[in-house]
């Protein structure tokens, strides 16, 4: 093997062109310390063909057309989501109304009516774009290493984890000031589960992009 290694990807490089196995290298440096996931990745940078030299997979780069497509896929994902927590929240405002509030069903019923317009506009574009997305990478499985689609993947699970605390947080404040209402329930229980069923998804998804078959 070369001396004077800089980094993970050269060390793999200088391993399989000395005829090293995958396994081989992945056990030595994870004996040295290094992530499993970082030496799965880095094995994987080449292609297990029988050649003289190792020869590379081809490596996801960012290009301007996939951050359009990405950040309109998760705009519109945000719009929907937050409309039709928004539209259920209504429904529960109008089962259980506020004595206090002022021209109360109006209201509910105008925020119900814009809600329901965004869900009808953005609906629409998001199962458009995640199916063209979802298309391509059917077609190039490297696309899901996307570095767009990972920072946009990760954005929405500290999103998902943040809605998730702060629900938390706020039922359990109202519990022990006594003030717990079926009201405020429905609505924590709205929250947990949008922000879960999104947490759960990405989650997934980003495993499912760590596998070797992926």
């Amino acid at each position: 093997m070369a001396t004077g290694i800089t980094s993970l990807d050269t060390f793999v490089y200088d391993a399989l062109r000395a005829g090293q196995s995958r396994a081989e290298i992945t056990r030595v440096l994870i004996l040295a310390g290094w992530p499993a996931t970082q030496v799965r990745i880095a094995v994987e940078a080449y292609a297990d063909v029988e050649f003289g030299i190792p020869v590379p997979r081809p490596r996801v780069s960012l290009s301007a057309r996939e951050m359009f497509l990405y950040l309109v896929l998760f705009t519109a994902l945000y719009l929907t989501v937050f409309h039709v927590g928004d539209i259920l929240f209504d429904l529960i405002d109008r089962a259980f109304p506020d004595p206090v509030g002022r021209s109360y069903l109006g209201n509910v019923a105008e925020s119900m009516r814009w809600s329901l317009s965004a869900v009808i506009v953005a609906f629409p574009v998001f199962l458009w774009t995640s199916h063209y997305v979802n298309r391509e990478i059917a077609a190039n499985p490297a696309g899901r290493l996307s570095p767009v689609r990972r920072w946009c993947t990760y954005l929405t699970l500290f999103l998902a984890v943040g809605c998730l605390i702060g629900d938390g947080t706020t039922l359990v404040f109202n519990v022990l000031g006594g003030e717990l209402s079926v009201r405020f329930a429905l609505k924590v229980l709205v929250v947990g589960v949008i922000a879960g069923s999104a947490l759960g998804y990405y989650l997934r998804d980003l495993r499912s992009g760590e596998r070797p078959e992926a």
